[in-house]
């Protein structure tokens, strides 16, 4: 073995054939506080495996993603949505030569900072603490200040940027790139968020007989394909061609982005459009429940806070408020359904 140069510089050497626009482990921002380089693994490659190994990937399984204690095994979880947003991402990553290691962390870290009952629990929390809760913004906050007992996982400036800014507001499919994150790996992690769920959630919703296949939108269909792989494949192979300016092949000055052409773009804003009418927005007694599932046991913390573990404090010392929605945000659905129970806060 050539003992001139470790495992993780001959990665570093091989990055070099990566796009001009893709982040080079080597020239990474770095991280809060100095670690000594490792001599297997990139500094992204080191975020992805903390990212894996943490109490709040763990906790993904047991988080909602739509629906809410469903009866069957096939529906999405946070953890399942979270490994599809990967594999796309990563798919779009290698085929425009971008870094797929960064690609992989900022998808695996994205949704870390979900509370319990998907969007529900996340607006239950924003009514409590009289301010937006925003899961991106949590989800930043687990892995710099809530992870390893206070300490964080001190992930680098590349990853914590691309988590921040994966959420989207309702907006145009065309225009779903993240004109804030700072790097294109982030801006795949964004719209790969959006090619997951606009699928997966339609999966789910026919599983659940919420609609039948037939109310679909037409043209959406005609264009993306009947079934949930032909959309997926559908998606991906536009953004990729359509996006086709971030490999630098191009010769182009000006720094690319990722997006989708305008006729899938407008096929996707259908879909997704269709997913909040008829099933993110419908009206549902089960939300008011679940919030006020979110919200008794907040109460009881607010007034209790010696019962919460000592760590939600650290950074949070003078605002309990803080510190309870941490702690709830951190819960899965059936711990805060255990919770509620067992305080007998029904």
């Amino acid at each position: 073995m050539d003992n001139t140069k470790n495992i993780r510089q001959r990665t570093e050497i091989k990055e070099e054939s990566l796009s001009p626009f893709a982040q080079r482990s080597r020239l990474s921002l770095g991280r809060a506080v100095f670690e000594e380089p490792c001599a297997l693994r990139t500094d992204f490659v080191r975020d992805r495996d903390r990212i894996i190994h943490c109490k709040a990937f763990r906790r993904l399984k047991h988080k909602t993603q739509v629906f809410m204690a469903p009866e069957g095994d096939h529906f999405v979880t946070r953890l399942t949505h979270t490994l599809e947003v990967s594999q796309i991402a990563r798919t779009i990553a290698r085929a425009l030569n971008l870094n797929e290691d960064l690609t992989e962390a900022i998808s695996l870290g994205h949704d870390l900072g979900h509370t319990p009952f998907g969007h529900i629990g996340e607006r239950a929390l924003s009514e409590m603490l009289e301010e937006n809760f925003r899961h991106n913004e949590q989800s930043l906050r687990v892995v710099d200040l809530l992870e390893k007992n206070g300490k964080g996982l001190n992930l680098t400036l590349e990853t914590r940027d691309g988590i921040l800014h994966h959420s989207k507001s309702k907006v145009d499919m065309a225009e779903a790139h993240s004109q804030d994150a700072k790097t294109l790996e982030g801006q795949i992690c964004k719209i790969a968020d959006a090619v997951a769920y606009i699928n997966h959630d339609l999966g789910d919703a026919l599983r659940a007989g919420i609609f039948k296949e037939n109310e679909l939108p037409k043209e959406s269909i005609k264009v993306l394909g009947s079934h949930h792989s032909q959309r997926i494949n559908a998606l991906v192979t536009d953004i990729v061609y359509t996006s086709w300016d971030a490999t630098g092949e191009n010769g182009l000055d000006v720094k690319p982005y990722i997006h989708m052409s305008l006729q899938v773009a407008s096929a996707a804003n259908a879909l997704r459009d269709f997913l909040f009418e008829r099933v993110y927005m419908r009206s549902d007694n089960n939300e008011t429940h679940y919030k006020d599932i979110v919200a008794a046991i907040f109460q009881y913390y607010l007034k209790h806070p010696q019962e919460i573990p000592a760590e939600y404090f650290i950074h949070a010392p003078h605002h309990n408020k803080r510190a309870v929605a941490d702690f709830i945000a951190g819960m899965t659905d059936n711990y805060a359904l255990c919770t509620y129970n067992k305080l007998r806060l029904v």
